[in-house]
C-alpha cells in the first residue's frame, strides 16, 4: 500500500495498524511496516494492543502488559478502546505506570506469547474477515 501510494504521488502523514505482543510473531506490522514508516517520517498509530480482546483470551499476558508493550514500540500514539469506567481506569493505570521496557522484559513477553501467536489465532484482523467491514458489506463498493 505504501509503495503504490508513493508511486502515485500520495503521501501519508500517519498510518494506523494493530500493534501488540501477538503481532510480533505473525505477519508482523511492527517488523514489516513500522520501520518503513519511521524511515519516511510517517506517524505510527498503534491500535488493538489487546487484539479486541483476543490477545487477552490467550491468557498469556495481562491488559496492562499489552498496553505497556504497545507503548514501548516506536509509536506516535497507542489507541485503546475505553468502553467502561474500569477499562478507562486500566488504561490510565497503564499510562501512569509506563516506563520503557528493558530488552529482557520484551524478550520475556515475547517468549510467553510465542506459542499462542504462531498461527495468528488471536489476531482475527489478519486471519479472518471478522473485522472486515467491506467484506461484510460488499454493497459499499457499489
Amino acid at each position: 500500500m505504501l509503495e503504490i501510494a508513493r508511486q502515485n504521488g500520495f503521501a501519508f502523514d500517519a498510518v494506523q495498524m494493530p500493534l501488540n505482543v501477538m503481532d510480533a510473531h505473525y505477519d508482523s506490522f511492527a517488523k514489516q511496516v513500522v520501520p518503513v514508516l519511521l524511515e519516511r517520517d510517517i506517524g505510527v498509530l498503534g491500535m488493538k494492543p489487546m487484539g479486541d480482546p483476543f490477545v487477552l483470551v490467550s491468557s498469556t499476558v495481562s491488559a496492562v502488559e499489552c498496553l505497556h508493550y504497545a507503548m514501548n514500540l516506536p509509536t506516535s500514539v497507542v489507541i485503546t478502546g475505553c468502553d467502561s469506567v474500569p477499562v478507562l481506569e486500566q488504561a490510565l493505570r497503564a499510562a501512569r505506570t509506563f516506563r520503557p521496557l528493558s530488552e529482557a522484559e520484551v524478550k520475556s513477553l515475547l517468549e510467553r506469547t510465542a506459542q499462542a501467536a504462531r498461527d495468528g489465532k488471536y489476531e482475527l484482523y489478519k486471519t479472518t474477515h471478522h473485522f472486515d467491514g467491506t467484506y461484510q458489506n460488499p454493497q459499499w463498493l457499489g
